[in-house]
């Protein structure tokens, strides 16, 4: 398949086969191909078909006309649209081959998710649940087991223990997705709220210092003055 991908893609005949993969590349040799062959098809690719429009020798006005009164130089400019049509079924390989570029681009997504620490589970969910529903719509999709376990995975290291609960508590086999996201979400709470008492007793402590220091330096002022007045 691919020796065969690769004769049509440098053939004459044919266009450079689109590659999904590399893109610009792809764009690029399209595009030189399409204009080495007629600059009219180019101009067709990008901005639409030639209208059957000619110039109406009564009126002097461009009007739409039918088929049997256009003439041999509109007929063939409009043929060109076809050609610019056949030139890009050309290029775009078969359906089922477009479908397994989709599942296998996705399944790469599926496979390198991954949530940053910062990144909260309202956030990251979303785009997790886009890519398993994309895979569903053609076809091919992952075990509700499977997709719990990749999600637990991909979570960063700070919510270690929390997996680890999970993992001892609840049969993976029997636990949705949905539950495994609300049971997250309580836990994130918890963790938050956790995170502003710790950072509110620290403030606290802090300004406790602060204020005694300031206590100990004003004693320690008043005692060097009594000092100085004997």
């Amino acid at each position: 398949m691919k020796s065969e991908k690769y004769l049509e893609g440098q053939s004459m005949q044919r266009p450079p086969l689109f590659e999904s993969d590399g893109f610009i590349y792809w764009k690029n040799r399209f595009e030189t191909y399409v204009k080495s062959k007629d600059l009219d098809l180019w101009n067709i690719t990008t901005d639409g078909d030639f209208p059957p429009i000619q110039n109406n020798h009564e009126t002097k006005k461009d009007e739409i006309v039918a088929f049997h009164k256009q003439n041999d130089d509109l007929k063939k400019k409009l043929a060109k649209n076809n050609e610019a049509k056949m030139v890009i079924y050309n290029a775009l390989p078969r359906n089922n081959q477009v479908k397994a570029n989709k599942i296998d681009l996705l399944v790469q997504q599926y496979e390198q998710f991954m949530i940053p620490e910062e990144k909260s589970i309202d956030n990251a969910f979303p785009k997790f649940n886009t890519i398993i529903t994309s895979l569903k719509t053609l076809d091919e999709s992952f075990s509700s087991k499977n997709c719990v376990r990749k999600f637990l995975r991909a979570l960063h290291p700070k919510w270690r223990a929390k997996v680890t609960a999970i993992e001892e508590s609840n049969n993976l086999t029997t636990l949705s997705l949905d539950e495994l996201i609300g049971n997250l979400k309580v836990y994130e709470e918890v963790i938050k709220k956790d995170s502003e008492t710790v950072k509110s007793k620290k403030e606290q402590s802090r300004s406790i210092a602060l204020k005694a220091r300031k206590e100990f330096s004003d004693d320690d002022s008043s005692t060097s003055d009594s000092e100085d007045e004997e």
